[in-house]
């Protein structure tokens, strides 16, 4: 199976200035991503899709090929993951002369994922016939039956509620919620304009690396985690 990574890394973060090439661990956020990518074995090709020479030049540092600025309407605020990566693969299908099989998304604001994690969401897609590939991580205490509406100051039940109330964790069906780690989608379907299609397989990562970072706080627990527990 030819499958394309695509590590799509923008100039224009808000939340955090410059986030994709801010050092986590003395690292560019963006070589976490790089390094995976580069341990995994079953990727055929990975790219960075940016439109910031700063982070393309990074990256190339760090052993990725950039190899075209990505379009300023699909680098702005309200530009989605899908055309990012719909335009990826098009460039990168029509530079490499062949067709892949299936493009991943690798996002830098998730650093912990590993070569294995990426081998796995292949072989899953490869072994399921499925559609997609998507990492999850469960929600744990935050499960969706504790949830509440808010009307008038007052909480509401919805209708998906606890059967009793402080019903234990363990007595709910476990959820999952996606962590932005791995987007693994056959050509077809992202091709359609999604990312999961019909038939989508979970691969199911621990919580400690589930971080994703979008805030200046998720930028120290990301820090956290790699100095008391990813690096012990």
């Amino acid at each position: 199976m030819k499958v394309l990574g695509v590590i799509p890394a923008r100039g224009g973060s808000k939340g955090v200035p410059k986030k994709n090439v801010k050092l986590l661990g003395g690292k560019p956020l963006i070589a976490y991503s790089i390094e995976a990518a580069r341990a995994a074995k079953r990727l055929t090709r990975v790219i960075v899709s940016t439109d910031d020479e700063e982070i393309a030049e990074v990256s190339r540092r760090w052993g990725a090929d950039a190899p075209f600025l990505r379009p300023a309407e699909l680098a702005t605020d309200a530009a989605k993951a899908v055309p990012v990566i719909q335009h990826a693969l098009e460039e990168m299908e029509g530079r490499d002369d062949q067709v892949y099989d299936a493009v991943m998304m690798l996002q830098p604001t998730t650093p912990f994922r590993t070569g294995a994690d990426i081998d796995r969401a292949i072989e899953i897609l490869e072994k399921t016939g499925a559609d997609s590939v998507i990492s999850v991580v469960d929600v744990e205490g935050h499960h969706p039956a504790r949830m509440k509406y808010l009307e008038d100051g007052r909480l509401i039940d919805p209708d998906f509620c606890e059967a009793y109330e402080n019903q234990p964790r363990q007595e709910l069906r476990p959820m999952y919620l996606r962590n932005g780690m791995i987007y693994l989608t056959r050509r077809e379907v992202m091709r359609s304009g999604s990312f999961k299609g019909s038939d989508c397989r979970a691969l199911i990562v621990e919580t400690h690396r589930s971080v994703n970072i979008d805030t200046p706080l998720d930028f120290e627990l990301a820090e956290f985690l790699y100095k008391r527990i990813l690096t012990d």
